[in-house]
């Protein structure tokens, strides 16, 4: 069976492989703007549809099964996009340090006319930090391209006191979820894995 990953994401496709499927990646194109009074969760449902439609419609395989994901970090109810320069990431990390903020990833399985789209959220808690740190952090160029300016995999985990979830959910793809509903398309991890 042909499996497609809708993404250019590297930590995307680590995970991904986890599984012991072999897929191929296609990266798609889509308007990824937000839509007013569209909550997070929703808001992560709508662009992994979206860019699992778009590898679709470039596919002429009807029976690949297509993986997108769409990650956001929001605090308060705010979306907090990737950081537009290194003084958008000191302000973003600024905010986010001693308290707790929730990452959504959205996903969307598609084969053919068949559709799951479902959303995961995980809880990360950022240590008191001073400002020295955090720009210590955001010099390291780590912040750069990352919603809300951290990579939980990376030196951010220095940052970080708690996490209540899915630490996949974090990185960009909730493996767990993922797994379980590939099986629902007849695509089974544990065969791949020789269990």
């Amino acid at each position: 069976m042909r499996i497609v990953l809708a993404s250019a994401s590297p930590r995307r496709k680590q995970y991904l492989s986890y599984l012991g499927l072999p897929f191929e990646v296609v990266v798609p194109d889509v308007d990824e703007s937000t839509v007013d009074g569209e909550s997070p969760q929703q808001l992560v449902m709508r662009l992994s549809k979206l860019k699992a439609k778009a590898v679709s419609q470039r596919l002429s395989d009807s029976e690949a099964v297509i993986i997108a994901a769409d990650t956001v970090v929001a605090y308060k109810g705010q979306v907090l996009g990737k950081p537009q320069n290194d003084d958008d990431a000191f302000n973003m990390i600024k905010m986010l340090q001693g308290d707790t903020h929730e990452v959504y990833t959205g996903c969307t399985i598609l084969k053919g006319d068949r559709i799951s789209n479902f959303a995961v959220s995980t809880k990360v808690t950022f240590a008191s930090l001073d400002d020295e740190l955090i720009r210590t952090y955001v010099n390291s160029g780590e912040s750069r391209d990352k919603a809300g300016s951290y990579a939980l995999q990376g030196i951010a985990a220095m940052l970080i006191q708690k996490v209540e979830g899915s630490v996949s959910t974090v990185v960009g793809l909730p493996i767990c979820e993922v797994r379980e509903v590939l099986k629902e398309f007849g695509v089974k991890p544990e065969t791949a894995l020789g269990v």
